[in-house]
């Protein structure tokens, strides 16, 4: 059983499953990336975080940035295929290239 804004749910999934569903921001529609992994607390065996990666720099050469950590308190639905959080995305966009001839 999960917890997601105070209703419990009844889920059978495990941690495995969360892997490689696509996570949205329902504030603005923003597609934040794919899980690749997940926090969580070893004392009471609860999900505190899932984790997504940060975005490539220059093809992946450079590295990447730091991941994207989005707390269990901002999820607020598990579907088949996809996670709905609350986060602010705005941090995360994906930066749009302007044309040659806009400002």
């Amino acid at each position: 059983i999960y917890s997601c804004k105070g209703v419990c749910y009844a889920m059978d999934q495990r941690i495995a499953d969360l892997r490689n569903k696509q996570v949205v921001c329902i504030k603005n529609g923003c597609v934040l990336g794919y899980i690749y992994d997940v926090e969580f607390n070893t004392s009471d065996g609860r999900l505190t975080a899932i984790v997504l990666p940060g975005r490539q720099r220059f093809l992946g050469l450079i590295g990447r940035e730091e991941d994207i950590v989005i707390p269990w308190s901002e999820i607020e639905v598990i579907g088949q295929e996809t996670v709905l959080v609350t986060t602010d995305a705005t941090p995360y966009m994906r930066r749009t290239k302007k044309g040659f001839f806009e400002n």
